[in-house]
C-alpha cells in the first residue's frame, strides 16, 4: 500500500508540473502607463491558493515591493464565479473558494524604464517580469505561456530572450526562468549577427534598439557591439551555451527612460536618455561591455549564495566584489582592446575610481566581502533616514575593480595574466554551472598562480582590506601614479548658493580638514576669514588660492544658529594615473610589451 501511495503521488506531481499557467497582458491605457493583465493557474489542489508579487528582481539585491504598483485585483473560478481574497501581507493574496482554476486580474501602474522596473507608455512597453506579474510559489516548477498585445496601432514588436510558442505568446520552463526574462515591446531596430565556435556551434548575438534615431547611427553602433562582444568572447575562449541559441540585448536609448543596465541569463536591459546622435554613441557602449561580460561572470559563473535566487527576500552575497567587481574591471579594459577608447582615455579613466577606493576610510570598517554585503542596502535601495555611507562604504563594483587591476599587473609579473585566470574559472564552475564560493575562488587563484601567491591575494586585500603596492605594479606597464600634493583640500563637498553662503551637500570625510574642523552635512559657511564667499568662482577654486597648512577662520550656520571653527587646510589627497610618456619619460622594450599585451586585443 506504501509504494502505491508514492507512485501515485510522484504521478500527482508529475501530472501537476505538466500542466501550464497562463497570462495575458494588454495596453490599451498606456498613454497614462497602465497594463490589463490576466493569469490562469490550472489543477490548483490547495484549499487556500497564495499569489504574490515579487519583492525583488534577478541581479537586483535589495528590496523593490513590486506589489505596490498593482490595483483592482480580481479572482474567479473556471465558471465566473467570483472568489474570496485576503491580503495576509503586503505583498500576497490568498485565494478560496475555487473549483481548481483560479483566474486573477488586475492592473499595473509603470512607469519607469530600467533595469528593475516597467515602464508602459505610447513609446514602448518595457517589461521587468518580477515588477510586471503576479506568481504562485507553490507552481515554481510548472511552464509558463504568456500572450503578449502588442499595440499595433504603434507599430510594437516583441523582443524577449522566451522561446516562441506561436503569433505573440511565449513561454518559459519555469518561474525563474520567466522571472529572468525581459521583454520589450515597442517600434524597435534590430540587427544580428552569427558567431560560429571552434567546435562548429552557431550563437546568434541578437541588438534590438527603440530609439529616435537613424539607421544608419543603428549600424555604427552595432559594429561596436560586434567589436565588444568578440573581444569578451577572446577572454573565456567561446560564448556562453545560450540556452536557444541567441543572446538578445534590449537597448532603451529614450529621453523616458532611466540610466540603467541589468543582466539576465540570455539577455541584458540597456536603458538611457542619451540618443546615439546626443553622445549615446561612445558614453552608452561601456554598459553594452560589462552588462554582456556578465552573461559568463554572474549568469553561470554564479555565486553559490545567489542559487535559486529568493524572490520573496533581499538576495545577499560575499562574492559580489568578484561577481560586479572582476566584470566593472573589464568593462573598460575591453574598450580599450577593442580600441574604442584609447590607451591614454583608460590609462587617466582609472582615477577616479583609484581615488575613490584609495581615499575612503571605509576600508577600516569593512572588507571587500562585508563591503557586498551592504548590497541590499545601496543596490538601489532608498531609506528616509540619512546614513554615513561617505564614509563606511565602498562600492564593490568599484572595489572589486581595483582589486582586479592589481591582481592582473601582479599576474603579468609572473607571466600570467587574468584573463588566464578567469578562463580557468569559467572552464571549472561556469561552464558546468557550478555554483562557486569564495573558498573555491581563493583555491583556483592558488591552483592557477602558486599558494603563496594566492593565499597572499586572498588574506591581505580580501578577507582583510589592505592595498596592494599600485605605484610599483603600474610601474611595470609604463604608468605612473602620482599625488597631487600641490593642490589645497578643505575635505568638503560645498555649493556656493544664491545667499553667497557655502551649503556642505555630504558628510565629511573622516579624516579630513572639514570633518577635524566640525563641519558636517547641512552646515552653511557664510565666511571665511570674515569675509563673504566669493560670487565669481567655486567654492573650490576659492581654497585653491591658500596656501596648504594655512588655518582658516570659519564662520557657519548649523540649524540655523551662527558658529565658529577653524579648518587647517591640507594637501590634496588625489592621485593622477598617467601613462608615463606624458610626464617625459620613455618607456623600455619590455615596458612596452608589457604594456602591449595588457591593453591590446590579441
Amino acid at each position: 500500500m506504501k509504494s502505491l501511495l508514492l507512485l501515485a503521488t510522484l504521478l500527482f506531481s508529475i501530472s501537476s508540473n505538466a500542466q501550464t499557467n497562463s497570462y495575458t497582458i494588454s495596453f490599451e491605457n498606456a498613454v497614462h502607463h497602465e497594463a490589463e493583465i490576466t493569469a490562469t493557474f490550472p489543477k490548483v489542489t490547495s484549499e487556500i491558493f497564495s499569489v504574490r508579487m515579487s519583492r525583488t528582481s534577478p541581479g537586483r539585491y535589495a528590496l523593490h515591493e513590486f506589489a505596490k504598483n498593482i490595483y483592482a485585483v480580481k479572482a474567479t473560478d473556471s465558471q465566473g464565479k467570483s472568489l474570496t481574497i485576503k491580503r495576509p501581507n503586503p505583498y500576497q493574496w490568498d485565494i478560496t473558494g475555487h473549483d481548481g482554476t483560479v483566474n486573477i486580474s488586475y492592473t499595473l501602474f509603470a512607469d519607469r524604464a530600467d533595469g528593475t522596473y516597467s515602464q508602459v507608455d505610447e513609446t514602448h512597453a518595457h517589461l521587468n517580469i518580477p515588477a510586471t506579474f503576479i506568481y504562485a510559489p507553490e507552481f515554481a516548477e510548472r511552464k509558463i505561456e504568456v500572450d503578449f498585445e502588442p499595440r499595433e496601432d504603434l507599430n510594437w514588436k516583441i523582443a524577449t530572450q522566451l522561446p516562441l510558442v506561436a503569433n505573440n505568446t511565449y513561454s518559459a520552463k519555469n518561474l525563474q526562468y520567466f522571472m529572468d526574462s525581459p521583454t520589450e515591446l515597442s517600434n524597435f531596430g534590430l540587427r544580428e549577427f552569427e558567431v560560429v565556435e571552434a567546435d562548429g556551434k552557431k550563437k546568434n548575438i541578437r541588438f534590438v534598439l527603440h530609439h529616435n534615431g537613424t539607421e544608419a547611427e543603428l549600424d555604427t553602433y552595432f559594429e561596436k557591439i560586434k567589436k565588444t562582444v568578440l573581444a569578451e568572447k577572446a577572454v573565456f575562449g567561446e560564448l556562453a551555451d545560450f540556452d536557444y541559441g541567441t543572446y538578445t540585448f534590449l537597448a532603451c536609448y529614450i529621453p523616458n527612460a532611466s540610466g540603467d543596465g541589468m543582466e539576465h541569463r540570455n539577455s541584458t536591459i540597456l536603458t538611457s536618455t542619451r540618443s546615439l546622435a546626443d553622445g549615446g554613441m561612445e558614453n552608452n557602449i561601456g554598459t553594452v561591455s560589462h552588462e554582456f561580460f556578465h552573461s559568463w561572470n554572474v549568469e553561470r559563473i554564479r555565486p553559490k549564495s545567489l542559487e535559486p535566487f529568493n524572490f520573496e527576500e533581499a538576495n545577499m552575497s560575499g562574492e559580489l566584489w568578484f561577481a560586479e567587481g572582476f566584470t566593472s574591471y573589464y568593462t573598460n579594459l575591453i574598450l580599450c582592446r577593442t580600441a574604442l577608447i584609447t590607451n591614454q582615455e583608460y590609462v587617466e579613466g582609472l582615477a577616479g575610481t583609484f581615488n575613490y577606493v584609495w581615499n575612503s576610510p571605509a576600508r577600516a570598517f569593512f572588507n571587500p566581502i562585508e563591503m557586498s554585503y551592504q548590497a541590499p542596502f545601496v543596490d538601489a535601495a532608498t531609506s528616509v533616514d540619512p546614513v554615513n555611507r561617505e564614509n563606511t562604504f565602498i562600492s564593490y563594483y568599484s572595489y572589486g575593480s581595483i582589486l582586479g587591476l592589481a591582481l592582473d599587473l601582479s599576474l603579468r609579473e609572473k607571466g600570467l595574466n587574468l584573463d588566464d585566470f578567469m578562463k580557468l574559472i569559467w572552464t571549472t564552475y561556469g561552464k558546468n554551472e557550478i555554483p562557486y564560493t569564495i573558498n573555491n575562488l581563493n583555491q583556483s587563484l592558488n591552483s592557477y598562480a602558486g599558494k603563496v601567491f594566492g593565499d597572499a591575494f586572498f588574506d591581505n586585500y580580501i578577507y582583510k582590506s589592505d592595498m596592494p603596492n599600485y605605484t610599483a605594479l603600474f610601474e611595470t606597464v609604463g604608468v605612473r601614479l602620482k599625488q597631487e600634493t600641490q593642490i589645497p583640500d578643505f575635505g568638503a563637498t560645498v555649493a556656493i548658493n544664491t545667499k553667497m553662503q557655502g551649503e556642505i551637500k555630504r558628510n565629511t570625510t573622516i579624516g579630513s580638514p572639514a570633518y577635524l574642523g566640525g563641519l558636517d552635512k547641512g552646515d552653511f559657511i557664510t565666511h571665511i576669514n570674515g569675509q563673504a564667499l566669493p560670487s565669481t568662482t567655486s567654492f573650490e577654486d576659492y581654497i585653491k588660492t591658500f596656501e596648504i597648512g594655512t588655518e582658516l577662520k570659519i564662520d557657519f550656520l548649523r540649524n540655523a544658529v551662527p558658529q565658529k571653527t577653524i579648518v587647517k587646510i591640507a594637501s590634496s589627497q588625489t592621485y593622477s594615473v598617467e601613462l608615463m610618456e606624458k610626464q617625459g619619460k620613455k618607456p623600455s622594450k619590455k615596458i612596452l610589451k608589457n604594456r602591449t599585451a595588457w591593453l591590446t586585443f590579441q
